[in-house]
Order: C-alpha cells, then sequence, then structure tokens
C-alpha cells in the first residue's frame, strides 16, 4: 500500500506544470533559419528535430555571464541526460564579427565537447533572437575590435518538435550576475518533459 501510494504521489508530481519557467501549454512555432555551427556544418530547423534543445544567446568576448552560464549548463548536462538522452546545449553567438567558427570551436569545447555554437549574419540573428522572445543589442561605443554586446541571459527550451516549450529567466539579485538557476532548470525539465510524454 505504502509502495503505491508513493507510486501515485511521483505520478502527480511529475505531471505537475513548471514552477520556474515561462511555460507555452502550446509550443511557438519557430520559423526556418539556417545558422552555421562550430564546425562549418549547416544547422537548420531540421537539426532541432528529435531533441531537446536548450538554447542560450551569448558571445566569447563576454566577460562574466556568458562563461558562468555555460559552467552551469555544463555542470547540470549529466542530470538533463538522466531525465531524457536525446539533449543538446547549443550556444548562439550574437557577435559573428568577432565570432569566427575556429573561436566559437575552441570556446564550446572549453566548456562540454558535446555542445555546439552557432553562428551566422544579424540578419539571421535578429529574427531568430525575437522569434525565440530574447534580445541583443551591440553597444553604440565601439573601438575597433573592443566592445560589448547586451544580451539576455534566459535560456530557450526547444522540444523535439522544434518548437520553443518554455524561456527560463534570471534571477536578478543585488550584486549577483543575472543568471538562471541550474536547479530550477533540472527541476521543471523534469516536469516539462513529463507533460509532453
Amino acid at each position: 500500500l505504502v509502495a503505491v501510494g508513493i507510486f501515485v504521489y511521483h505520478s502527480a508530481f511529475n505531471r505537475a506544470q513548471p514552477e520556474y519557467a515561462l511555460y507555452y501549454q502550446s509550443p511557438r512555432e519557430i520559423k526556418p533559419f539556417e545558422m552555421t555551427d562550430h564546425q562549418g556544418q549547416s544547422f537548420a530547423n531540421q537539426e532541432l528535430q528529435g531533441q531537446w534543445s536548450w538554447v542560450f544567446f551569448g558571445y566569447t568576448s563576454c566577460p562574466d555571464v556568458c562563461p558562468t552560464t555555460m559552467q552551469e549548463l555544463n555542470f547540470y548536462y549529466d542530470d538533463f541526460k538522466a531525465i531524457t538522452d536525446n539533449v543538446q546545449v547549443l550556444l548562439v553567438s550574437v557577435d559573428p564579427k568577432r565570432d569566427s567558427v575556429g573561436k566559437l570551436s575552441q570556446y564550446i569545447g572549453y566548456f562540454n565537447q558535446e555542445f555546439k555554437a552557432l553562428t551566422a549574419d544579424h540578419s539571421v540573428l535578429f529574427p531568430f533572437a525575437r522569434n525565440l522572445g530574447l534580445m541583443y543589442a551591440i553597444s553604440d561605443e565601439q573601438s575597433g575590435d573592443s566592445y560589448l554586446v547586451d544580451h539576455s541571459a534566459s535560456i530557450v527550451l526547444i522540444n523535439p518538435q522544434g518548437k520553443i516549450a518554455a524561456i527560463f529567466k534570471p534571477q536578478h539579485e543585488l550584486g549577483q550576475l543575472p543568471t538562471v538557476s541550474g536547479e530550477h532548470l533540472i527541476s521543471d525539465f523534469a516536469r516539462i518533459v513529463a507533460l509532453a510524454g
């Protein structure tokens, strides 16, 4: 009787709504796009099919939010795969001027050899970012190759049908970097996968 009770409770928990993410009960379409990955291969909508994709917008020269977020995604990557093994992590560069394929390859490999980094011209990046509900802007105060790019610290979760399932927004605490909690990602990911099942 106790075992049955635990099973019922566990099932009810798994069917619960996500607590931390902006969750779309009707997943949002992603318009056609084509980028280049860190190995020089084409990456388009079909590469999202069959995978749960974690998407973060950043750039290799970012001094703080990007490396912190990528480290967090790497730290919890095995937990993602324990929930479901069809998972990929994508870094979309918002700095195509400086982030060459070679530079992206070196950068993404530092965090995890299984992660992918994507690049494209702003003509592709801007509409893709808007489609995902994110924004970025290059500082007006550019000095040669030394400039900052303002970008969202949110992480987007795309489902295996290639549609937007949820957006995880960062926590803003005084004196702290705006980053998404890895524990929140794991907790809600389990719920979202269960709901999709």
